[in-house]
């Protein structure tokens, strides 16, 4: 972290790095280098500049909550929208554009949208961090649920994992949800129904859930957020 690459040297058998930060090498050898630096829109090709349609300065079309561009029997969906570019925050988008320009009442106005990283262990999202909640100033409260004390997770040798969620001080609603851990893809659904629903943690944390699951450490969190856990301390 804190290092920038200023220059990639090709020699006969590797990549020479020359980097620069304050507890960086000087220099490291590798195989390959992945350049990984992000997205951009991909609307050159559309032949826009013979339309009336507009885009943004990162060459995004712009659109409104029905998805309609400033011509309104256009729309656009998916990554050339903007971000996140995911696959299934673009076909919610397409359904939605479908149902618009059939004359049925419909937009685009998710509580949120769960990302995964799909790494070892994985990790899933949705809403708020806790750093983007006190940046906006709401006060919140939170549960974190260790897998280390959950039976499912000792059973199956994944221990190395944690849910946490964040309720808002006042409302008691879910603002955002993590889950680190073996299959957090699946597991992040219903944060992402809590969310839309507006559930409060405790809502969840009295729905019964199935043990000994990973599912259960969702209304584990619940219940230390509101400081009501039986199955490990509340902090």
């Amino acid at each position: 972290t804190s290092t920038k690459v200023e220059k990639v040297e090709a020699k006969k058998d590797a990549l020479v790095l020359h980097l620069k930060g304050e507890k960086a090498p000087e220099t490291i050898e590798a195989d390959a280098v992945l350049v990984a630096v992000g997205r951009k829109a991909n609307s050159d090709g559309l032949a826009l500049e013979n339309t009336s349609i507009k885009t943004n300065k990162r060459g995004w079309i712009e659109v409104d909550k029905k998805l309609r561009t400033n011509v309104s029997h256009v729309f656009a969906i998916g990554d050339v929208v903007g971000d996140p570019m995911l696959a299934h925050k673009s076909s919610h988008q397409g359904k939605v554009a479908a149902e618009v320009a059939s004359g049925h009442a419909s937009a685009f106005t998710p509580m949120g949208i769960p990302s995964v990283a799909y790494t070892s262990p994985e990790v899933a999202w949705i809403g708020l961090t806790e750093a983007e909640a006190k940046e906006k100033g709401i006060a919140f409260k939170k549960g974190s649920f260790p897998w280390m004390a959950n039976g499912r997770a000792l059973s199956a040798v994944a221990s190395e994992g944690v849910t946490k969620a964040l309720y808002d001080e006042k409302t008691g609603r879910l603002l955002g949800a993590g889950i680190c851990g073996r299959n957090a893809g699946e597991l992040i659904s219903e944060a992402v129904l809590a969310l839309e629903m507006g559930a409060v943690a405790q809502d969840i944390g009295l729905s019964i859930h199935p043990h000994p699951t990973l599912s259960e450490t969702f209304a584990l969190a619940a219940e230390l957020a509101e400081g009501t856990a039986t199955d490990t301390l509340n902090r």
